[in-house]
Formats: structure tokens, sequence, C-alpha cells
């Protein structure tokens, strides 16, 4: 349930009222935007009289919202979230280009892609330390030590990391990690989903590749429950039955993943096509979508690279896609 303020309602009063909806025992999101405030409810919403809350002067209208979707749906929070990112953000006007390796390899590599990629104009060094492998004899990461290294890599740009996060347990080797992400396949694992929501760390939790994009947004909700809202949505392809690509890009996720909800939503065009020849053009396609950011993977000699070779870029391709991508947000404003 929302109840929609009236412009001129004092902050007093909406305390006042968050107070005794706080006293039913919901739990009570306000959301103040440019003309509006909206109080959300969350909890078992029957005990409200609705017919007293829409009789208050200071109520305009009160709605009940049907997804099961509350905290991260649009009509709790109009505007749309910004999630502060160390030095820079995401969400809203802000355009983020997150870039690295699919698997930090070690120091010199690591450092030699971040500066080229910054040099690019990304904002955001993605790097993947700890690595879910279809085969357990694949290259697994390079676990704590890669972290260290992407953290050495962070002071030497200044560029904050993401990176995967494979185990709860493994949570204390993430303290000065920027974004933790959630892989596809996690993206279920309600666990982990829990204990994230108990930190404040920026989580970019990505959409599974046969998820719907309400499950999606319930896994959202799994960490806001648990009092971390600030979440990135990544649509990274899902599975269909097409063989040239390694998934296929559901386009349409960004402006129905807008229209549901307020939480940025970013776009994995690397792990989507599974090509590298494809990055581009996909990129392109989410910008004029209305993503809020891209994530691709950047790796200095992608023929030798343990992992995803073929859906890497070379630092000069990344480049090109980077002016590519700033074409297309200039022509957009317009």
């Amino acid at each position: 349930m929302i109840a929609v303020l009236k412009p001129q309602t004092s902050d007093k009063q909406i305390e006042n009222l968050s107070s005794w909806l706080k006293a039913q025992g919901l739990d009570v999101h306000i959301s103040k935007g440019s003309t509006h405030t909206v109080i959300g409810l969350v909890g078992d919403t029957s005990k409200i009289d609705e017919d007293l809350l829409i009789g208050l002067d200071m109520v305009e209208t009160v709605k009940r919202i049907s997804e099961p979707f509350k905290s991260a749906n649009r009509k709790f929070h109009p505007d749309d979230s910004v999630i502060s990112v160390g030095n820079t953000s995401v969400g809203g006007k802000d355009f983020t280009l997150i870039a690295g390796p699919c698997s930090v390899e070690n120091e010199e590599q690591v450092m030699e892609i971040a500066t080229a990629v910054k040099a690019a104009g990304a904002t955001m060094l993605r790097g993947g330390a700890f690595k879910p492998r279809t085969s357990p004899y694949d290259f697994q990461g390079l676990k704590a030590d890669g972290i260290e290294m992407l953290i050495k890599a962070k002071k030497v740009t200044g560029l904050p990391i993401v990176t995967e996060i494979m185990n709860a347990n493994h949570l204390s080797l993430f303290d000065e990690v920027d974004v933790i992400q959630v892989g596809a396949r996690n993206m279920q694992n309600f666990e982990l989903l829990k204990e994230l929501g108990r930190t404040n760390k920026p989580i970019l939790l990505k959409r599974g590749l046969a998820n719907t994009l309400k499950e999606l947004l319930m896994s959202a909700e799994y960490i806001m429950a648990g009092g971390n809202e600030n979440i990135i949505l990544c649509e990274r392809g899902i599975r269909t039955f097409e063989t040239y690509t390694r998934n296929t890009l559901d386009v349409s996720a960004i402006p129905m993943l807008r229209e549901l909800s307020h939480l940025p939503v970013i776009v994995d065009p690397s792990h989507a096509t599974g090509n590298a020849k494809l990055v581009k053009p996909m990129a392109m396609a989410a910008v004029a979508a209305g993503a809020h950011g891209l994530m691709i993977e950047v790796h200095n000699d992608p023929a030798h690279a343990l992992c995803d070779g073929p859906q890497s870029l070379t630092p000069a391709a990344f480049a090109e896609v980077a002016m590519s991508v700033r074409k297309i947000l200039a022509a957009m404003e317009e």
C-alpha cells in the first residue's frame, strides 16, 4: 500500500503519520519527490483502515500495490534512485561505464587494463576474483589475491572496483570492494541475498539466464527487505533456442525495468552475446533503449585470456565503443 501526501504536508505531519503507521506493525518507506511525498507500507496492511487513511487532510490518494515486489517498485519510489559509488554514481542522468577483465590473472594485467579503460572513459573497474565456472577443471580465479590486485589498481587509478561474490562467508574479503556483484547463477541464492541485505554496500544484481523480470525484482526485494536499498540491476542476456550467440540480449527488459522499478539498470553486452564483434552494436542498442550504464569485458590479450577471451574487447576496441556511446548519449539529449 502507498499513501501519496499533498504537496504542502509538513515534515512534522509526515513524522507523526509515519510513527502511527509503524505502531501498527508496518515497515514505512518515505520517498520525497519534487512535488509529492510517497509513504510506502510493507507488511500486513489489511489492518489499516483505507478510508480512515484517505480521510486525513494531508493524504491525497491511497493505492494498494498488486505486485509482490514492494520496495523495488516505482510506485513506492516514483523518482529514479541514484546509487553513490566512491567518487561516481549510477542512475538518474549519470551514465556508467564499467570495464575490465573477466578474470584477474596477475597484477601487471590488471594494472595495464585499468589504466587503459580509465583513459577511454570507464568510471569503474570490473574484475573476477572468484569465478563460477561450468567445469570444475577451468580456472576458478585467484580469490583473495585477486581482490588485493583489484584494490591496488583502485589505488593507482582511482576507479571504484566491482567484483563477484560467491559465498556469504567471503564477505570480510570485500571490505574495500566498492560494488559487490551477484552473478546470474546466484540471483536466487536467497541466503546470500539476505546477508547482502544486512550490508550497506552497493549490490550489482545480474538477471539469471532463465529468469523473468519479476523474479529479478523479487531477488532485489530480498536485499532491500534486509535494509540495503543500494541495488543496481543488470540485464546480461537470457538463454533461448539461438545457438549463434552465447545468450540473447533482452533489450526490451531495459525500458520495462525502468517502468516497473526505480532502481538503475545497466547492461552487460559481453555475456549477452559471447562474441566480441557483437559487443559494440549491442552496447549501442542498450544505450538507445535507456540503460543507465554498461559493463564490458576488456582484456589486453584476449586470445590468451584464462576466461571468456572470445567476448573480451581489446583496450583499443573498448575505446571505440566508449566513443560511440558518448555520441549516442549526446544525440539523445538533443
